[in-house]
């Protein structure tokens, strides 16, 4: 007989486990390995997520839907909203889902199911966001622009770590937006 999931056990499982993902990354950890950093068996992370792959793809949307919430506290003005939204996902306590990020994605773009369903939300997902934030100063050629370099910036970051150069390129983008 198979359990149902019990869901307020899966919900302290799931916000553990983007901890110890933030936290510790992925490379090349077993599924039992992070079990045991987050204190439980992978045969329960198996129950509740289904697959290693599916629980990082999960995982990625999680942390996508919390920086997505912060949209509407942004400001409106494209160059203010930009700069408050870089300070925000430049944090290094983010790097690693950053790169976890980027790891899915691109496995995403091959057509590696079960990353394939992450990538329409990717995009469009955080367009419909910051239209719904911007209202009417929403302009859908400079939101997917601000998106390209924010992500651009941050695959910079994860694979260079240069802090310096990236926050000036950013700073750089603040600046035309100003124009």
């Amino acid at each position: 007989m198979i359990r149902t999931p019990d869901s307020h056990r899966r919900r302290q499982l799931f916000d553990a486990l983007v901890e110890e993902f933030a936290a510790g990354g992925v490379g090349g950890r077993s599924l039992r390995d992070v079990a045991e950093a987050v204190g439980t068996s992978h045969r329960m992370l198996l129950h509740h997520f289904g697959s290693r792959e599916d629980l990082l793809v999960a995982i990625i949307e999680e942390v996508e839907r919390r920086q997505k919430g912060l949209l509407s506290e942004l400001p409106t003005s494209p160059a203010e909203g930009f700069a408050a939204m870089w300070a925000d996902v430049r944090r290094p306590e983010l790097r690693q889902l950053e790169r976890l990020f980027f790891e899915c994605y691109s496995r995403a773009t091959q057509g590696e199911k079960p990353f394939t369903r992450m990538v329409p939300n990717a995009v469009n997902g955080w367009l419909a966001e910051v239209a719904a934030a911007a209202g009417d100063e929403y302009d859908p050629a400079m939101a997917r622009l601000g998106l390209a370099v924010v992500r651009g910036l941050l695959l910079d970051l994860v694979a260079t770590d240069d802090e310096a150069g990236v926050d000036a390129a950013a700073s750089a983008f603040t600046d035309l937006l100003r124009r």
